[in-house]
């Protein structure tokens, strides 16, 4: 009898330019780890970093009870969590989060859930920052690799990311508002053009066809959405400077990470993913912002790294 599980599952970024709540990828440059362990009853959340231990204000907590109460368990689970994905950075931090959560009481309690069931209770825990669910940033935790995400019923459809496929992110040094994403996602237009509609769908379909046909080049030059990202730009000191220094020096695109304020360049690993950096630190300078930079790689999903029997 499994007594414990720890997992580690990777930080993603979603939308990829025009696939807003449809795509996400997940990323090798920084993983939260959970450690899931049979309880009598309840839920209890250890962590020492700046995460709420109520288990309803915490996207494990949140996963966790929806499991808890829906396969109708008989016992519970203490979560020991530590965060390694910055939260509110637009990396899909909380979405790491859940999704180890998930993957670990699905190996505790031997549940065999699917993997659209597992994507199903871990988009719960979006509810905790975003304040509402959204499944893209879980659906690439989980999964791995790049993911479209349909709804009613969910469904994911996973591509394998080109293995010569590289990115760049530059992660400003910024105060961000708490419940971010839900701040961030209050500023998006409710009525588009159809226009705006048509040139957003026909980069979404060229991303799809680049991860299908393993092209890195066209994934990257079909990065762009013409109404997301206008609208949220502001919100990040020195974007359009940032974008346009990374383009200059040989990015293939480049758009907001997530909900922001990371931004994030798309290239291969043949080119200077070092120069592409160093271009967008000096645009967020620019703006008298420091940043870090990531240069990292698809992520192939979560790890579990530690069963106790």
């Amino acid at each position: 009898m499994v007594k414990s599980v720890t997992v580690r599952a990777p930080c993603s970024t979603a939308n990829l330019g025009p696939g807003f709540d449809v795509f996400g990828l997940a990323l090798d440059a920084f993983y939260d780890q959970v450690t899931v362990t049979k309880k009598r009853k309840g839920i209890t959340i250890i962590s020492s970093d700046d995460i709420p231990l109520k288990p309803e204000q915490n996207t494990a907590g949140l996963v966790a009870k929806e499991i808890i109460k829906k396969e109708k368990l008989r016992g519970g689970v203490e979560i020991k969590i530590k965060k390694n994905v910055p939260p509110g950075f637009g990396m899909g931090s909380s979405a790491a989060s859940a999704a180890a959560c998930a993957v670990g009481i699905n190996k505790l309690y031997n549940l065999k859930l699917s993997q659209n069931k597992l994507v199903s209770y871990a988009g719960i825990g979006e509810k905790a920052s975003a304040g509402s669910i959204h499944y893209d940033n879980v659906a690439a935790s989980i999964l791995g690799g790049f993911v479209i995400v349909s709804l009613n019923p969910i469904s994911i459809v996973k591509i394998e990311a080109p293995k010569d496929l590289a990115l760049c992110i530059g992660v400003p040094e910024i105060k961000v508002p708490k419940k971010k994403t839900k701040v961030s996602r209050a500023v998006i237009p409710k009525t588009i053009k159809l226009s705006d509609s048509i040139t957003n769908l026909s980069n979404a379909a060229n991303i799809v066809a680049g991860f299908l046909n393993k092209d890195s080049t066209l994934i990257g030059k079909s990065v762009k959405d013409v109404i997301v990202e206008p609208a949220r730009k502001h919100m990040i000191p020195g974007f359009d400077i940032v974008k346009k220094n990374a383009l200059r020096v040989g990015a293939l695109g480049v758009t907001i990470s997530g909900a922001g304020p990371s931004v994030i360049a798309f290239g291969t690993k043949k080119q200077s993913l070092k120069k592409i950096g160093e271009a967008m630190k000096k645009g967020f300078k620019s703006a008298k912002v420091d940043c870090e930079i990531v240069i990292c790689k698809p992520s192939n999903g979560p790890k579990i790294i530690k069963v106790v029997k």
